[in-house]
């Protein structure tokens, strides 16, 4: 996420024709140098028949992959008097070499072109097939070549080579599906309205087919498009994965679903030597939806508690501790038990007490307790259902007011570190904003043990987002109630928030 400059220098000397690369690199990165022998031989050009020495500075840090061959490659020309010097004064190299000298993509060349920009670079060079992720980033002449004989043309004072004039990608499409598409399930749309307006953690909890995926899939839709700082952040972030941005910087919150078998590397990030970003980092400003949510590893789902709470993974490995973004919103979606019929009007449940007990705590009391809001979905009866069509409400319309409660936070919370309830923190929350009418509820309920300190602050918040919701500037006493009804997924929820 935060790039590093590497200074390539080649030093050519008396001694037997070898190549020697130092600078901590790795066995990728040894390799490059039969790569650019291969390309320039391709070219026409000969390897230097003397000592090549390429040191990679700074020495001390460790350095990997194969993104550096285009720069050792013209360091080489540099060094071999086939290319002017001058011309690769402030310029930036990045691209893999093939052995016929084409250039091939490679990974993280958003946040390394923005790197060299914010260090006075005027230049990049860039794989052909990347220019327009590089040119994302303004204030930089972005030159894409396709081989090593472009490289060298271009060096040599030639003009860029021409290209086919660039085709404006679409911009991201419309998502695709609709809130509306969710028959009833009125109390389960409203939790949803409500994670979505103060960027709270949901949980959705019933029997299979009540739509509790349905519903988990469609928020997205209701977030607003990311801000500035944001959407470079998440586009820093797929250029890290080697994901395209062939539609631009992403503006859309983004949404990631990964399969219960998610190992936990996978989910936070990992790596042997520099760990790579994870699913949570992928769902950095957005979505991190774990269906079947118990079936998932126990270390896995506690590997969440850190991000949950402080919106970043750190990863320390052999040759480098890195950090990564992760404030996400998490959805978790889960059975009653293993069958899914427990508690199921009119459903046969074949589940032991003993697979109930240990079904349920897979999802264990500190990562429920970091959960802001609890929706328990019941099955919906055909008379029900049939009288619900055509009446439920679109995304378009729900996230008019989702955007109408964020612009209210925004207003509140402006000029400090935080755009959304969820993200105040507690001692602040309660410092400087007024408490709600009714708060002995809450007090209430500390005392019969139905809510932890952790919880006090989540029913607050929540209770924030609902009154932004109505459009208050104070939440009311009913705004609490229905706020203390999310916090325990209570059954009567649908009633106390008034959306039946």
């Amino acid at each position: 996420m935060e790039a590093t400059l590497v200074e390539v220098e080649v030093a050519l000397g008396n001694g037997l024709p070898r190549t020697v690369i130092v600078g901590l690199p790795d066995a990728a990165l040894n390799e490059a140098r039969d790569r650019c022998r291969a390309a320039m031989a391709h070219l026409g050009v000969p390897w230097p028949a003397q000592l090549v020495t390429v040191n990679l500075s700074p020495a001390t840090l460790p350095k990997s992959g194969s993104h550096y061959d285009l720069a050792i490659a013209a360091g080489v020309l540099c060094a071999a008097g086939e290319v002017p010097p001058e011309r690769l004064a402030g310029c930036v190299v990045l691209g893999e070499l093939a052995l016929d000298g084409r250039v091939r993509p490679v990974r993280g060349v958003l946040p390394s072109v923005l790197a060299a920009q914010r260090a006075g670079c005027h230049h990049a060079v860039v794989p052909a097939a990347q220019a327009a992720e590089a040119r994302l980033v303004e204030g930089l002449e972005v030159v894409g070549v396709e081989t090593l004989a472009e490289l060298v043309a271009v060096l040599r004072g030639a003009p860029p080579p021409p290209r086919l004039p660039e085709v404006a990608a679409p911009a991201d499409p419309a998502p695709a599906l609709d809130l509306a598409d969710v028959a009833g399930q009125l109390e389960a749309r409203w939790a949803v309205e409500v994670a979505a307006a103060g960027g709270h953690h949901l949980h959705l909890h019933g029997p299979p087919g009540v739509g509790k995926t349905l519903l988990a899939e469609r928020l997205p839709g209701l977030l607003p498009e990311l801000g500035p700082v944001e959407s470079l952040e998440v586009s820093a972030l797929r250029s890290v994965c080697g994901l395209g941005l062939e539609h631009g910087l992403v503006r859309r919150a983004p949404f990631a679903a990964p399969h219960h078998t998610a190992t936990v590397a996978a989910l936070v990030g990992g790596g042997s030597r520099i760990a790579s970003p994870g699913a949570v980092s992928l769902a950095h400003h957005g979505i991190l939806f774990l269906d079947e949510a118990p079936e998932f590893s126990s270390a896995a789902l506690e590997a969440l508690r850190t991000p949950l709470e402080s919106g970043q993974v750190v990863l320390i490995r052999s040759q480098a501790q890195t950090t990564y973004p992760a404030r996400f919103q998490l959805v978790l979606a889960a059975n009653p038990c293993p069958c899914g019929n427990r508690e199921t009007s009119g459903m046969e449940c074949t589940c032991s007490s003993t697979a109930v007990r240990r079904y349920r705590d897979r999802l264990s009391g500190p990562i429920l307790d970091r959960v802001d809001i609890t929706c328990h979905l019941r099955p919906m009866t055909q008379s029900y259902l049939r009288a619900s069509r055509g009446t439920a409400e679109d995304t378009a319309t729900v996230a008019a007011r989702v955007l109408g409660a964020r612009e209210r936070q925004r207003a509140r919370l402006a000029g400090l570190p935080w755009t959304t309830n969820a993200a105040v923190p507690g001692p602040w929350l309660r410092r400087e904003l007024p408490l709600p009418e009714g708060v002995e509820l809450v007090d209430q309920a500390v005392a019969r043990g139905r809510l932890s300190a952790r919880g006090v602050d989540k029913v607050m918040r929540i209770a924030w987002t609902v009154a932004d919701l109505a459009g208050a500037d104070r939440p009311a006493r009913a705004h609490l109630l229905t706020a203390l009804a999310m916090r325990s997924g209570g059954p009567d929820l649908e009633k106390v928030s008034g959306c039946a």
